[in-house]
């Protein structure tokens, strides 16, 4: 790593700290930054301070967790879209290319109207897990061919239809719902991305298999720069080409069915991050992959901070992501029709 990469890293680490710091302090009731941080101290620490109690159940109780889910959604959605480029070789893929957010949309939705969540809050992101893997695999089984090898092309079309069909489901579903308002209103709440109310219960759902499957792709770093290269030449250096395309696939996959079973469909998060630090960093993803992380992160941090101070309650952060990487995605589209113009 040479000192301006290290130099980047170290922007992202403190631009990530600042954000989660903000995020955490500023609110509907502000709270100063620096008692921010000594109520977090005290509650690592169980001491007790003299500030209100109210301030540190916020804190603690409200915001914390809501913060911590965003950056691990927006870390994990946006590492996932830089392996999805890597593979497909094309920048503007994105981790719902496969139909991964379709088919946890419409588990979650399913869920919801058959009122699962009466049961149990956890009822609609286990819902939409379920989706998104069961999508996931009939998508995988669809595009593989003899010996188990997978065409691109023929994966990405399996993709577009299963997902279209799954899109279509949801909105069955939906209209389903219309004559229960609060049913329905959760469903549309969900399906444009929110933070609302996520605990320390969905922090616990989210954390370890985001991290652990981050972890995993970043360290196949070097292998998605062979095949960066071209599968003939992967070939020739000895790597099990479907194979290693299978597993990528289905980390990736488990890694972004974990963050919308969470917090529903956060669009773009994939695509913004990593092309700008490609842009910095360069194609390598040994760096790119946890660069592409610590970028999503505060992205989506300070997304949902900024949701919260705008106080629209209309207002959710997949709302403010997709205004975002609308344009930038039309920029790549643009510049993707120049370089084959050229």
């Amino acid at each position: 790593m040479t000192r301006r990469d290290a130099l980047v890293f170290l922007a992202l680490t403190v631009l990530l700290v600042a954000a989660l710091a903000f995020a955490t302090a500023l609110g509907t009731a502000n709270v100063p930054p620096q008692r921010a941080l000594r109520i977090l101290w005290d509650a690592l620490s169980g001491a007790e301070g003299d500030y209100p109690a109210w301030q540190r159940t916020v804190l603690v109780w409200v915001r914390l967790p809501r913060v911590i889910t965003a950056a691990l959604v927006g870390g994990g959605l946006a590492l996932t879209g830089a392996v999805m480029q890597a593979i497909f070789r094309n920048p503007m893929a994105e981790p719902g290319i496969i139909g991964v957010s379709s088919g946890a949309a419409f588990g979650a939705v399913t869920a919801l109207y058959l009122s699962a969540t009466t049961f149990s809050m956890l009822a609609a992101p286990t819902g939409a897990f379920i989706g998104a893997l069961g999508c996931t695999a009939v998508v995988y089984w669809l595009a593989s061919g003899a010996r188990g090898r997978v065409a691109t092309t023929t994966l990405l079309l399996a993709g577009i239809a299963v997902g279209s069909m799954m899109s279509a489901l949801t909105s069955f579903v939906l209209a389903l719902s219309l004559r229960q308002w609060e049913v329905g209103r959760q469903m549309l709440s969900w399906l444009m991305g929110d933070f609302e109310g996520r605990s320390w219960g969905h922090v616990a759902l989210v954390f370890p298999l985001t991290l652990i499957g981050s972890l995993w792709l970043t360290l196949h770093g070097q292998e998605l720069n062979v095949l960066l290269t071209g599968e003939e030449s992967a070939l020739s250096l000895g790597i099990d080409v479907p194979a290693l395309r299978r597993n990528l696939i289905i980390w990736a996959s488990l890694v972004t069915a974990g963050t919308v079973a969470v917090v529903g469909a956060i669009g773009f998060v994939g695509l913004i991050a990593p092309h700008a630090l490609r842009l910095i960093l360069g194609p390598d993803n040994r760096r790119l992959l946890p660069a592409a992380f610590l970028g999503g992160a505060t992205f989506l941090v300070t997304a949902d901070m900024l949701c919260r101070l705008a106080s629209l309650s209309e207002l959710r952060p997949g709302v403010v992501t997709s205004l975002v990487g609308g344009p930038f995605f039309l920029y790549l589209l643009m510049q993707s029709k120049r370089a084959w113009a050229g």
